[in-house]
């Protein structure tokens, strides 16, 4: 079973009692805060390694290591890492995207992440602001103007709505 597979299974799957799963997800939170805080102080660095040799320079279980990379893979430069087949000794590449990651992590509802004091020497607080209004607004759905009766059709035909397009409404 590849990696990824039984990572989900533990996550997310019914193995646990519900106390068990939120004291795995709090271990997990804190390990992940850890590892952020040490890739965000070197932001340019390219991490390569096995999926074994980066949870054992980031002094994590190898099935954390991979949840891990499973949240930062859409947040990478250019490329993303096999997760879906990934095995200990798979070879994988972080190379974040500062600008995808912030967005990623405010689109989580990450703060413990997106609030981090390393952002300040990454991103401009302009930059992270306008980021953060780009995700928010990419979840608000707006709704049309109101097209009334006797308004003259959106088609552009210049007849009324209601003898045109809203006939058939």
């Amino acid at each position: 079973m590849a990696l990824l597979e039984t990572w989900r299974n533990l996550a997310y799957g019914d193995g646990l009692d519900d106390k068990k799963k939120e004291e795995l997800w709090a271990g997990y939170f804190q390990i992940e805060k850890g590892i952020y805080e040490q890739i965000l102080s070197n932001p340019g660095e390219v991490v390569t390694g096995t999926v074994k040799e980066l949870a054992e320079k980031y002094e994590t279980e190898i099935l954390i290591m991979t949840g891990f990379l499973d949240g930062i893979n859409e947040s990478l430069k250019g490329y993303e890492n096999p997760i879906e087949t990934m095995e200990e000794d798979t070879q994988v590449k972080i190379e974040i995207d500062p600008e995808k990651l912030y967005y990623n992590m405010v689109e989580a509802k990450a703060n413990w992440l997106f609030e981090l004091p390393q952002w300040d020497s990454i991103l401009m607080p302009e930059k992270r602001k306008e980021l953060y209004k780009a995700q928010k607004a990419s979840g608000t759905v707006r709704k049309g103007k109101k097209v009334f009766p006797n308004d003259p059709c959106p088609c552009g035909s210049g007849k009324k709505y209601k003898k045109c397009c809203g006939k058939n409404a």
